[in-house]
């Protein structure tokens, strides 16, 4: 017979990483607690700054979870900012891509280093946040990307450059593309 801890180790674990803004993490919360009622160990990561917003919002007990369903965070790189606001998004885009790797694989390192959780099985990235997917890839682990806009919206987010070399687009900015 084996025991809950050798039980646990034997589940798959899937770490998802949002983007951290509402309409990406409810998507893959979604996801995420479709797959912990199939047996699923569940990491969910959020960025410091929302993880403390849900926390404002919701109340201490709405982050504590299951055993099989935690939460962890990563910093986003930004300076502290008005609690209530919602973040620049330029300057979150470019600062997930500068900052948030190194945290990310790390704490996935220190989870498969674990002996009390499974092994992570898999990372579901959200598709802005490339740094799950090359974390994933260096550490020989299975990804998923997960894109959750509609059809539309991902052919946009393919085609932005294109867009606005055509000026279909009005404006120029930071390609949120390039990671």
């Amino acid at each position: 017979m084996m025991s809950s801890v050798e039980q646990a180790t034997k589940k798959g674990h899937a770490v998802f990483v949002p983007y951290p803004a509402q309409g990406h993490v409810n998507p893959m919360m979604q996801l995420a607690k479709l797959l912990h009622s199939r047996g699923f160990h569940i990491t969910f990561v959020n960025t410091e700054f929302n993880h403390n917003r849900l926390i404002r919002s919701n109340g201490p007990d709405s982050v504590k979870g299951l055993p099989d369903f935690v939460f962890e965070t990563i910093p986003d790189g930004l300076p502290p900012s008005d609690k209530d606001g919602t973040q620049d998004i330029p300057a979150l885009c470019d600062s997930i891509k500068k900052t948030c790797f190194g945290p990310f694989k790390e704490l996935v390192a220190k989870i498969n280093s674990s002996s009390q959780v499974p092994q992570v099985t898999c990372i579901v990235a959200d598709g802005i946040m490339t740094f799950g997917c090359k974390a994933a890839r260096e550490l020989g682990i299975p990804e998923v990307v997960l894109w959750t806009a509609s059809a539309c919206g991902f052919m946009g987010y393919l085609q932005y450059n294109e867009l606005v070399k055509r000026g279909i687009i009005p404006f120029k900015g930071t390609s949120l593309i390039s990671g």
